[in-house]
């Protein structure tokens, strides 16, 4: 690419994108990618795109309260110098200079030969936005000098200075009522006529009178407002040991990865019903925070990582029931390393627009939102988590957010810099603090180095940085008399699987206390063990001796287990104890099974094996299937997976696409702005795209253009007109034949040349 440059001001908009360095060209494409897509033809595309409603708005989205203020100035000052444009901005004059420069780096404001000057749409894309910008209107096309408006000032009558700061304070608007419109200082004969006839006010249509941009700044002082604009809020810190906010991270790191490991165990076993409007059902959310030891809101946020990791999608089972099933990409996720494992989490919160935080709220219509529904996602909830981030970030080594004011300070520093984004915004900043402590990139308050990292987009060394800081996995237990096992710290991987198995989760902390019972052991003998290999496991496991209880409990389940065996009669039931079979057949519980008893030690039921299976388990039998040649066959449950999203790019990979993709768009602009100056010079532009790029350039060069339009009757003409607007598919311009505001519809104009 070629690196046009030039010292002297721009004629045009797209004459100044022209003469840019190509590492500007590609700052400003990264900034606003919207420009790049579909790729600009040239410099006068480029310039016609970025001067759009839709795409301003973007732009100004992205700008903090010192930068908007900075361009609020600029339209109110009009076509002005930099250092005219800083005197009348309250700020430091070198953050405003700064300001002033990102405006023109972003191409919202550009230099011509008048001095700066910002784009027109600007203007319409700041209005409505009170406590942002200082509420004065443009100053006049010609303006007179501060000097003589301060001599007109100083002639008011107290009615008429009165008067006039109440029209400035309530947005410098107001009606004459009965007043003269035209009438001299020495005859008027109200505070109203004072103003009009001094121009301090300025008539109108109808009977409304504004006040000029340069007149509310001589009110002010000679600023656009009265308080300082650059004031960023503060953060509301406390002293803490930087190795406790590691530690602290580091322990809600492991816990996460480990909680999201169980979730799917189970999920690939029993995995819970997809609802049918989407999502995840209430009950099995309730089930998951049961099962993990979580609040409703900690289950919603791991199945919600889970997904956005890709660990978890939608599949039909064998049954063609639609399901929440771990993916392929589980299995291979299972075998990294517990730093890795927890960075790919991370990596998918952060670039995910799901919102765990309004899982069991209510939308506005009174429905309650459920975990994993598809409409269940915002597009600010990117923006909101990597913006808490970086303002944490701000926090020095050796402080974290102060206990109650921490947070609301760090929510206020955000609405300082996205002054634009609707009150949901701060809500989502908020519950992105929330969800980086319980997923281990924050800890008490702060960010320790593996946070900061991940704030700044490195995965990998963010994963290197927190690794260090992790829990050592133990392969040991200590079994207690009292049917425990203590875990002294946490377990490794296929220990805390199959003990997991074996026992529930009686409490966690710095030590995971496991409660044997008849269940939980049950659940092991389910999934095809033998009491032998129960004894040789908690043998190998425990560095104490099985205790004597646990050992009596063990052979108990076992003796019971399989006494009852079940077979397709539709069902039949066999069993060795003949009063244990009895008092299941006459049990009420089980009075919809359809159980008849047979002989003493044999019943049929009505009901599927598939459904009498789970039912009888329920009821507290321990049923195993009896094949045809009268063996034993455990009901080993099968493994569920469904296919990894397609899509999913390892991190950095949409980074690297979007810098390659500025860099191409950047070589065609160039590559068109050679093209266009070999061409020869034509008088008339009739393409579309062309024609709307020179009405725009039009508009902000404030010229006159020659526009070949067809008439509601199919003739075509020459209309000369002063292009004022460009919007919606309409052109607004005073039209010199009709000396008059005119509107025409774009897809009538036939071509577009200069006067």
């Amino acid at each position: 690419m070629s690196s046009p440059a030039s010292t002297t001001p721009a004629r045009t908009f797209a004459d100044q994108l022209r003469s840019w360095s190509d590492e500007r060209l590609l700052a400003l494409l990264r900034a606003r990618p919207d420009l790049a897509t579909p790729a600009p033809q040239d410099s006068s595309q480029l310039a016609s795109r970025a001067a759009t409603r839709s795409s301003i708005h973007r732009a100004l989205d992205g700008l903090d309260r010192l930068e908007l203020s900075v361009l609020d100035a600029l339209l109110v000052a009009g076509q002005t110098t930099s250092e005219q444009l800083i005197s009348i901005v309250h700020a430091d004059p070198a953050r405003t200079r700064a300001a002033l420069q990102r405006l023109l780096d972003l191409a919202l404001a550009w230099e011509g030969t008048g001095g700066v000057r910002a784009l027109t749409a600007v203007a319409d894309a700041m209005r409505g936005m009170p406590g942002v910008t200082s509420g004065l209107r443009p100053a006049s096309p010609e303006p007179a000098p501060p000097a003589e408006v301060e001599a007109r000032l100083a002639e008011l009558s107290p009615a008429a200075a009165a008067m006039l700061r109440h029209v400035d304070a309530h947005g410098g608007e107001g009606t004459t009522g009965s007043a003269r419109r035209t009438v001299s200082p020495d005859e008027a004969r109200s505070p109203a006529e004072e103003l009009i006839s001094r121009r301090l006010l300025v008539p109108r249509d109808g009977d409304t009178v504004v006040l000029p941009g340069e007149v509310g700044l001589a009110l002010r002082g000679g600023r656009t407002t009265a308080d300082s604009v650059d004031d960023v809020p503060a953060l509301a810190t406390s002293t803490r040991d930087a190795a406790l906010v590691a530690r602290s991270a580091a322990g809600a790191a492991f816990d996460v990865v480990r909680r999201v490991e169980l979730l799917l165990d189970g999920w690939g076993v029993a995995p819970p019903s997809v609802l049918r409007s989407g999502g995840l059902a209430v009950r099995d959310l309730k089930s998951v925070a049961r099962e993990l030891h979580v609040d409703e809101a900690g289950a919603a946020l791991l199945v919600e990582v889970a997904l956005s990791a890709g660990l978890v999608a939608e599949a039909a089972v064998a049954d063609g029931t639609p399901s929440w099933l771990p993916t392929d990409e589980f299995d291979v996720w299972s075998t990294l390393p517990i730093a890795e494992r927890w960075a790919r989490l991370v990596g998918g919160w952060l670039d995910s627009s799901r919102v765990p935080s309004l899982v069991g709220s209510r939308d506005a219509a009174g429905k309650s939102w459920n975990a994993l529904a598809p409409e269940l996602s915002s597009g600010l909830a990117e923006e909101a988590r990597r913006l808490a981030l970086r303002v944490l970030a701000e926090v020095p080594d050796g402080e974290v957010l102060a206990a109650g004011t921490g947070i609301a300070s760090l929510v206020q520093r955000v609405g300082w810099l996205r002054p634009r984004r609707p009150a949901v915004f701060t809500e989502l900043v908020t519950a992105a603090l929330t969800e980086s402590a319980a997923l281990g990139v924050s800890g008490a308050g702060a960010l320790p180095p593996s946070g900061r990292l991940v704030a700044e987009g490195d995965l990998a060394g963010a994963a290197a940085a927190i690794a260090p800081h992790l829990p050592r996995p133990v392969d040991h237990v200590l079994l207690q008399a009292d049917l425990t096992a203590v875990a002294p710290g946490p377990l490794e991987t296929e220990v805390a699987r199959r003990l997991h198995l074996l026992a529930d989760v009686e409490s966690r902390g710095g030590a995971t206390v496991y409660r044997f019972t008849s269940g939980s052991l049950r659940r092991g003998l389910d999934a095809g063990w033998s009491a032998l290999e129960v004894r040789d496991f908690l043998a190998s496991v425990s560095q104490t001796p099985v205790p004597q209880p646990l050992d009596f409990l063990v052979d108990d389940v076992a003796r019971t287990f399989g006494s009852v065996r079940v077979g397709h009669a539709e069902a039949f039931l066999r069993a060795d104890d003949e009063a244990a079979l009895a008092a299941l057949v006459h049990d009420a519980r089980a009075r919809s099974l359809g159980l008849r008893l047979l002989a003493p030690t044999v019943a049929i039921a009505t009901s599927p094996l598939d459904v009498l299976l789970p039912r009888l388990r329920e009821l507290g039998a321990a049923p195993v299937v009896e094949a045809a040649d009268g063996t034993v066959r455990v009901s080993r449950p099968d493994l569920h997976r469904a296919r990894t999203r397609r899509g999913r790019r390892p991190a950095g990979a949409v980074h690297a696409r979007q810098v390659a993709q500025a860099q191409a768009v950047a070589t065609a602009i160039r590559a068109g702005d050679r093209a266009g100056a070999s061409r020869p010079a034509t008088t008339e532009t009739t393409t579309p795209s062309g024609a709307l790029a020179a009405l725009r350039e039009a508009i902000e060069a404030g010229s006159t253009v020659v526009i070949g339009y067809v008439d509601n009757h199919g003739a075509t003409g020459e209309r000369v007109v002063d292009p004022r607007r460009l919007d919606g598919g309409r052109l607004s311009a005073f039209d010199h034949r009709a000396d008059d505001v005119r509107e025409f519809a774009v897809h009538r104009i036939t071509g577009v040349r200069r006067a």
